[in-house]
């Protein structure tokens, strides 16, 4: 097991950082890319794990063809979509953890769809056999959004290839809807119209326009570096790549750092984050129902500062990387910060949601250890302990499923990594 050691020897963050290519954008990119019937460029496509994997599967769509996603789960679900309505017949796989995601539900979706796959293994799970199609005997489905995004992206970007384009009507709660928002957005800039009413989105029969593409910088890996901002006592922080009208839910970290003393400024190349000088709120409360990817960054901000925290919207974290709201429980714990759910009776004004407490201020003592569960946030999440003290991380390699430079950056902005 590879194990490093991170520690700041001050509090001072000052620098320069190109962000990488958002993930999620790129992904969006090149399923768009690989459905239009003219190529086109991508520039500054994200270096990820994911990112890279998918290029890779996309590239070696054969009959017979084996195509292992890994641990990339948007990639594993934009593929299953993708490969249903290609000829001949492919088998798409991931790592063990992937085979415990689940994709019942999508699948369940592209067989009213005319698609053909098999399970291979356990029911509602990978690896999958996908062959070619049957032919479509609707245009009108119902999914369910309280599950993954991804699936209802995975859908909507096929849907205007389809001969009769795809009525995609949503029941329950939409869970991270900004990741949809980004979907029919992209899709939008290819030409494809999508008409959101209420709970159903229509597309028709359409062809992708080629159009050169440049993907905005990554905000969810921003969110580490606005962590290490609010932890600073003196801050001088440019980060470069991210555009001030994001379709990226994960930009809503401008607003939560307001609330930890920390000014956001655009300028031509990204963002310039300073002290605002204003005071730290004891309370911090979030619905991050828009942007899960950031609510365990948040979760350890809270406890670095000494602050409360009162979270919502964390309903999808169980089923990522890993139970997300589980370790950060055990993880947190070991520097005397607590994750609780709150009893029923306190959501009774809002019976639909779920609240979490974050409480206590951390104390990171006698370098504490942190797994990261084959999670990459897990791994950036905790890095900014390292701002009070010593803290080791293990397998930190896992920080290229979304953000390869990481530790590297880490290393530019002062922080020392054994």
């Amino acid at each position: 097991m590879t194990t490093i050691k991170v520690s700041k020897p001050n509090k001072t963050i000052k620098g320069n950082i190109r962000l990488d290519g958002s993930k999620s954008i790129s992904n969006r990119a090149l399923i768009i890319n690989a459905l239009c019937e003219e190529d086109f460029a991508l520039h500054h496509l994200s270096t990820s794990n994911d990112t890279v994997t998918l290029q890779k599967l996309l590239a070696h769509v054969a009959d017979g063809a084996t195509l292992d996603a890994g641990a990339a789960g948007t990639t594993f679900r934009f593929m299953t979509a993708y490969l249903s309505m290609q000829t001949g017949t492919q088998l798409l796989t991931g790592t063990e953890r992937m085979k415990q995601r689940p994709i019942g539900v999508l699948v369940d979706a592209l067989r009213e769809l005319g698609a053909n796959i098999d399970y291979l293994e356990n029911e509602g799970y990978p690896p999958l056999k996908i062959h070619a199609p049957s032919p479509i005997s609707t245009n009108k489905l119902s999914i369910s959004a309280g599950t993954s995004s991804q699936y209802i992206s995975a859908l909507l970007m096929l849907a205007p290839t389809l001969p009769e384009g795809l009525e995609l009507t949503l029941t329950g709660d939409i869970v991270s809807r900004s990741y949809i928002e980004i979907t029919t957005s992209m899709m939008a800039y290819f030409g494809v119209e999508c008409i959101w009413e209420e709970n159903t989105i229509k597309v028709a029969p359409q062809k992708y326009q080629a159009k050169d593409f440049v993907v905005e910088a990554d905000w969810s890996a921003a969110s580490y570096h606005y962590a290490f901002a609010i932890l600073a006592e003196e801050l001088d922080l440019q980060l470069d790549g991210l555009f001030q009208e994001s379709t990226q839910g994960d930009s809503a970290m401008v607003k939560m750092a307001e609330r930890f003393g920390v000014k956001s400024e655009f300028n031509e190349t990204g963002v310039h984050l300073t002290k605002s000088g204003k005071e730290t709120r004891p309370i911090f409360e979030w619905d991050f129902i828009l942007c899960p990817d950031i609510a365990q960054t948040l979760a350890v901000v809270c406890g670095a500062t000494g602050v409360n925290g009162l979270f919502t919207g964390l309903q999808t974290l169980s089923i990522k990387e890993t139970d997300r709201v589980a370790a950060l429980q055990t993880e947190l714990g070991k520097t005397q910060v607590w994750l609780s759910k709150l009893p029923p009776h306190f959501s009774k004004k809002h019976p639909e949601k779920e609240y979490y407490m974050v409480e206590g201020a951390a104390k990171v003592e006698e370098t504490p250890r942190f797994p990261t569960y084959e999670d990459h946030r897990m791994a950036m999440a905790f890095a900014p302990l390292a701002m009070l003290g010593e803290i080791e991380v293990e397998e930190p390699k896992v920080v290229g499923k979304s953000y390869p430079k990481f530790w590297e950056d880490m290393e530019t902005l002062g922080f020392v990594i054994d």
